[in-house]
C-alpha cells in the first residue's frame, strides 16, 4: 500500500443488503454531452440487463451542455444519473463513480469514449479463468472528434491473451494503457483505495501500477476500447499548459514506493527519460500546429526531469527544427493567436 495513502480515498464495501450485479459501468462526464450519446449507445448495445449490469452517468456539474437529457433520451430509465452538487474535478468525480458502484467488476468509461462490440463478454472471461486477478485490460483504438479511427495503441503486452508476466516492471516505466480499456474488481479498489488526488493527468497510470504491485493482471489482446482525442479534452488542455509532464514527475515519485529496491532506481531513471522524450514529441507537435508558447512550456517541463544525453540530443534537434520552421514560415507564427483553453 502507498505509504501516503491519505491522498487515496477509501472506497467502502457495498452494504450487505444491496443487490450486487456483476458489472458496474460508471461513466464520468463534464461538458461532453455531444459525445455521450455515442458512449451510451456502445454500452447499451451490449446490455445484459439490470440484474447483471449497473449503468450510471456521474456528471461533474457540466456548464455547457445537459448530459441528463441525453441519459433520459437514450437510457429510457435504464441508465442512472447523478450530478455532483458542485464541480469537484475529474479525479474526485472518479471517486464518486467508485463509491456509487455496486458491481463486482467496475468499468470506468469516460463520457467521450466508447467500447466495441464484445468488450464486456471478452473482458469478463479473464476474471472467470483467473478469479484472483485484480484487473484486466485490452488494447485501444484512438478516435477523433468525428469518431474516425486515427491509429491503434501499438503496445502489445504479449502475443496472446492471459496473465501478463512481469507486468509491474512494464507498467511502472510509462503509461501503456487507457482508462476505457481497463476493468477492475471492486474489491481491489476497496483494498488499495481510489485514485491519488495529488495527480491530475497521470492518476490512471499510478492506479494501474499500484494494482500491478499487488495483483496479477489479465491482458486481452483484441482492441476493444475506443479512446477519443480532441482539442477540448483534458488531455489537450494539460499538454498546452505543460501539466502533463509536471504530473508525470509527481507520478514517478509516487510509483517508486511500489517497486522492489533492486529495480527502483533503474525504473525511475528510465521513466524520467521517457517523460523527456514525451515532452519533446508534444513540443514538436505544438510547433507544427503553430503553438510556440506551449511548445516552449513542454520543453521546459521536460528538462526538469533531468539532463540525460538523450534529453540534450532531443532538445538540440527540436531547437534546430523549430528555428527552421519559424524562419521558413514566419507569417504563420506572427498571425497565430495563441490560446491556452
Amino acid at each position: 500500500m502507498n505509504p501516503e495513502n491519505s491522498y487515496c480515498a477509501t472506497i467502502p464495501p457495498v452494504p450487505e443488503d444491496t443487490h450486487r450485479p456483476l458489472w458496474s459501468v460508471m461513466i464520468p462526464t463534464y461538458n461532453c454531452a455531444n459525445y455521450l450519446r455515442e458512449t451510451l449507445t456502445s454500452v447499451l448495445a451490449q446490455d445484459p440487463g439490470p440484474e447483471i449490469m449497473q449503468i450510471e452517468v456521474i456528471d461533474d456539474q457540466s456548464t455547457k451542455d445537459d448530459p441528463q437529457a441525453v441519459v433520459e433520451e437514450l437510457g429510457k430509465g435504464r441508465v442512472g444519473f447523478y450530478r455532483q452538487p458542485q464541480n469537484v474535478g475529474h479525479t474526485k468525480n472518479f471517486e464518486t463513480c467508485l463509491t456509487r458502484s455496486r458491481g463486482k467488476l467496475i468499468h470506468l468509461l469516460h463520457g467521450d469514449d466508447c467500447v466495441r462490440d464484445g468488450f464486456y463478454q471478452k473482458m469478463q472471461k479473464g476474471f472467470e479463468i483467473q478469479p484472483d486477478i485484480g484487473s484486466a485490460f485490452c488494447r485501444s483504438i484512438f478516435i477523433d472528434e468525428h469518431s474516425q479511427w486515427q491509429n491503434f495503441n501499438t503496445f502489445l503486452a504479449q502475443n496472446k491473451s492471459g496473465i501478463v508476466d512481469n507486468w509491474l516492471e512494464q507498467i511502472a516505466l510509462q503509461q501503456l494503457i487507457y482508462t476505457p480499456a481497463v476493468v477492475v474488481r471492486r474489491e481491489v479498489y476497496e483494498n488499495l483505495g481510489g485514485f491519488d488526488t495529488r495527480l491530475s493527468w497521470s492518476e490512471d497510470w499510478e492506479m494501474w501500477t499500484r494494482i500491478a504491485a499487488y495483483y496479477p493482471v489479465w491482458y486481452e489482446i483484441e482492441p476493444l476500447a475506443m479512446y477519443r482525442v480532441h482539442s477540448s479534452s483534458n488531455t489537450g488542455k494539460y499538454i498546452k499548459m505543460g501539466e502533463n509532464i509536471k504530473d508525470l514527475r509527481r507520478a514517478i515519485d509516487i510509483i517508486q514506493f511500489y517497486l522492489p529496491d533492486d529495480i527502483v532506481k533503474k525504473i525511475s531513471k528510465k521513466s524520467k527519460d521517457l517523460a523527456v522524450l514525451q515532452s519533446h514529441y508534444f513540443s514538436r507537435k505544438m510547433v507544427a500546429e503553430r503553438e510556440l508558447i506551449p511548445a516552449i512550456i513542454q520543453i521546459n517541463e521536460g528538462l526538469k526531469c533531468g539532463y540525460s544525453i538523450s534529453s540534450i540530443r532531443s532538445l538540440s534537434f527540436f531547437l534546430i527544427w523549430a528555428i527552421w520552421k519559424v524562419k521558413k514560415y514566419p507569417f504563420l507564427y506572427i498571425s497565430k493567436k495563441l490560446k491556452f483553453s
